[in-house]
């Protein structure tokens, strides 16, 4: 929706426009009981209230995240239904097809790499066969996690320098950050505070990064033009590198190493 939008109450073909979508798709969200005009015309035309144009807001912003109609129409209207318990189930779907994508391109890589080293083509068969098997690992999801002094202060660096996608910052009673995390496309990264008992220290406290991460860009040049902008500290601006990738490398507010990089076209 936008400033430019019709005076309420509107009609259908004004209220699909608004929300970039068609009629048909407004007549089917009323048909499941997900959107319902306000009032018709004497002629029949529907016309739409803010609540409705409000709530065909939310729905469309639910449909981004990949939720169904239903479960939309469940976590807005059913006693005892939540938006959060829908988000949560649907996560868990998510993390189920993760897992069966990534057992996938494992597959696909090993006997990519079986048949290219592969000598006699009539093995072929036996070598895919044995990669699907080796492909099916139990383990399940690997999470980053770095150390850090200042848990929210570093937590808002990687949003508001780097971009990436804020997520919750657990707090004790007495106001300590424990647990942080943030988002970098299909990758979760925790933040772990300080600590003596499993000696974790920040880069801070050491004087120097131990490991450094890696994450992909869609254009490597553009990303880097604005962490510049957002007062990030480069420490080498975008190169080709000779193992195939463009990449830059930025250290964070307590000096942890950040690789952003994208394959180079062949």
């Amino acid at each position: 929706m936008t400033s430019d939008e019709p005076d309420l109450p509107i009609k259908v073909g004004d209220l699909a426009a608004a929300a970039g979508l068609t009629v048909r798709a407004i007549h089917h969200y009323e048909d499941i009981g997900l959107i319902g005009p306000a009032e018709r015309t004497p002629s029949g035309h529907r016309l739409y209230g803010p609540d409705a144009v409000q709530r065909l807001y939310r729905v469309n912003r639910l449909r981004r995240l990949g939720l169904s109609l239903e479960q939309i129409r469940r976590a807005l209207d059913e006693p005892g239904q939540s938006l959060a318990a829908a988000l949560r189930e649907h996560l868990a779907g998510v993390d189920r097809q993760i897992h069966s994508l990534t057992t996938l391109r494992n597959a696909a890589g090993i006997v990519l790499a079986d048949l290219a080293d592969a000598t006699d083509p009539t093995h072929d068969l036996i070598e895919v066969l044995t990669a699907m098997e080796l492909a099916d690992s139990p383990l399940r999801r690997r999470i980053s996690i770095l150390v850090y002094r200042d848990l929210p202060a570093v937590h808002a660096h990687l949003v508001d320098v780097f971009g990436f996608t804020p997520g919750e910052i657990t707090v004790t009673p007495d106001g300590t950050a424990v647990h942080a995390e943030v988002f970098a496309g299909d990758g979760v990264i925790w933040l772990h505070p300080e600590t003596d008992e499993f000696r974790l220290a920040s880069p801070a406290t050491l004087g120097s990064a131990t490991a450094t991460m890696a994450v992909m860009v869609d254009d490597v040049d553009d990303h880097h033009r604005t962490v510049v902008a957002n007062g990030g500290d480069i420490v080498y601006p975008p190169v080709d590198q000779p193992y195939g990738y463009r990449e830059y490398s930025a250290r964070d507010c307590e000096g942890t190493l950040w690789s952003f990089m994208k394959e180079l076209e062949q």
